[in-house]
Parts: structure tokens; sequence; C-alpha cells
């Protein structure tokens, strides 16, 4: 198990899940 990919992938994760969190709340609040 590559912990440093794993980690990676679950970071680039969390960041798309906030980007789109961030623009679904805009389309809501416009």
């Amino acid at each position: 198990m590559n912990w440093q990919f794993f980690v990676e992938v679950l970071v680039s994760g969390l960041l798309a899940g906030i980007m789109y969190s961030l623009v679904a709340l805009g389309f809501v609040l416009i």
C-alpha cells in the first residue's frame, strides 16, 4: 500500500468536493 499515493488521492478528492460544494452554494445563493 502506497501511503503517499493514498493521501494524495484523498486530498485531491477533498479539494474537489469543496470546490463542487462552493459552486453549488454559489448557484443556490444567486
